[in-house]
């Protein structure tokens, strides 16, 4: 039955990709309000975001509906241990950030008890907007976090450097490896390069994961030794650890050079925008900063140059669209002014909302009429067979755990690719 389900979702998903909803009128519906416009309450949300401006600006276009209700948002420190304390403190937030992983998590047992149910018909919540592989239920089928923006696995391109160089920017495996030997040939040291001193979001993990999860997303079986962490399913593994291995062992990423950028975020963006780096691996939480940091970049305000965000190429077919929530928001049912709070979500909760926060966010919109950002532009041009969304096939968080940890110690030359196999299960 599982399997049936997963087979008819992806059908679904494809259908959904194919036509753009270009037929749901039900998507395109203007927010009508339904409450007193008089109506005066504070809507607070919490975050582990330091700004969001994006946000802040649909807290201005909702105050056109309804001018007495102050939204703000704060940055919660520490935000996954204070995050229960602050739910039952006495200053409530209306809404927080919520993730897939909290659910069946004993731990966030507690949050997960304040989540108000979106799939609930009274609330006439528009879900419709929202890619059905996004979107994930708990146990009992219930609703209790919708995503705000989507994340992916790629690289930032430097594509001006590719004209200068007289090289097509890669889009199948071999041509990454040729598009890398010339490279290496005029003289760049490390055609490819990304963060690498921490397994955490290290560029080794942005490369398996994606080959991983393809093979486990049509595997079943795999699937399930996966996510029970059984040793057997080092094996599915092997292909993913393998891309990286032949990366770094073939001189294309440059361990050196990649361990100067001190995080994954900031310092990846102002190296990239040094110049001089090909193809930047990182994910679309991180690409997410690319405007501010142009800026901050002296580089790049002297030299501007023109990039965009591609999949990697892993095979001769290309690259693949890993589509997951990055950030979902859930509505604490306890909070004062309920009505009102799931009046704003309801208010955001549409294609038009929520594309026009992805784009001044700059990361992927969840809905079904992706408006991409010219940045995101390649990952338009994926096919439906090669685009995956992790939480919908089951994908656990303790099997991303393995494959983040492995990949990095293949990477870093401290296993080897069959060590790496062999130990499935055991990384912690």
């Amino acid at each position: 039955m599982k399997r049936i389900f997963s087979l008819i979702l992806s059908a679904l998903i494809i259908l959904f990709l194919a036509s753009s909803c270009a037929n749901d009128s039900s998507n395109d519906e203007v927010f009508t309000p339904t409450l007193d416009k008089e109506y005066t309450c504070n809507i607070k949300i919490v975050g582990d975001y330091s700004n969001f401006e994006a946000l802040e600006a649909e807290f201005d276009k909702f105050n056109e509906y309804y001018p007495n209700v102050e939204l703000s948002y704060i940055k919660l420190d520490d935000y996954k241990n204070n995050l229960s304390t602050t739910l039952n403190g006495n200053e409530k937030p209306n809404i927080f950030f919520s993730y897939t992983w909290m659910i069946g998590d004993e731990k966030y047992k507690s949050v997960v008890s304040h989540m108000e149910n979106f799939s609930n018909s009274t609330l006439k919540s528009n879900l419709d907007c929202i890619r059905p592989g996004l979107i994930n239920h708990d146990e009992n089928g219930n609703v209790l976090m919708v995503p705000v923006f989507s994340r992916t696995y790629g690289m930032l391109v430097n594509n001006d450097l590719f004209n200068k160089e007289k090289i097509d920017v890669p889009s199948t495996w071999d041509e990454l490896i040729d598009a890398c030997n010339k490279l290496k040939e005029n003289g760049h040291k490390s055609p490819m390069m990304g963060y690498s001193l921490t397994s955490s979001s290290s560029l080794m993990n942005t490369i398996a994961y994606p080959l991983f999860v393809s093979v486990l997303a049509n595997n079943e079986e795999a699937l399930n030794l996966a996510n029970s962490l059984d040793s057997r399913a080092g094996g599915y593994m092997r292909g993913a650890l393998e891309k990286v291995d032949s990366l770094i062992r073939n001189g294309f990423i440059d361990l050196d050079s990649c361990d100067e950028i001190e995080d994954n975020y900031e310092k990846v963006l102002l190296r990239f925008f040094e110049g001089d780096v090909p193809m930047m691996i990182c994910t679309g939480d991180t690409v997410s900063g690319t405007k501010k940091r142009e800026e901050k970049s002296e580089a790049f305000t002297k030299s501007p140059f023109n990039y965009s965000f591609s999949p990697i190429p892993l095979t001769n077919e290309g690259g693949y669209f890993i589509d997951s929530p990055s950030i979902e928001f859930s509505v604490n049912k306890n909070c004062d002014n309920l009505d009102m709070t799931n009046e704003f979500m309801k208010f955001l909760i549409s294609n038009n909302e929520l594309n026009e926060m992805a784009k001044i966010k700059r990361l992927t919109t969840p809905t079904k009429k992706m408006s991409f950002d010219s940045l995101y532009a390649p990952f338009a041009k994926i096919s439906s067979d090669r685009i995956f969304y992790p939480e919908a096939l089951g994908i656990k968080d303790q099997l991303t755990v393995q494959t983040r940890i492995a990949s990095f110690k293949v990477g870093r030359g401290e296993l080897t690719v069959s060590e790496a196999v062999s130990m499935y299960g055991s990384f912690a």
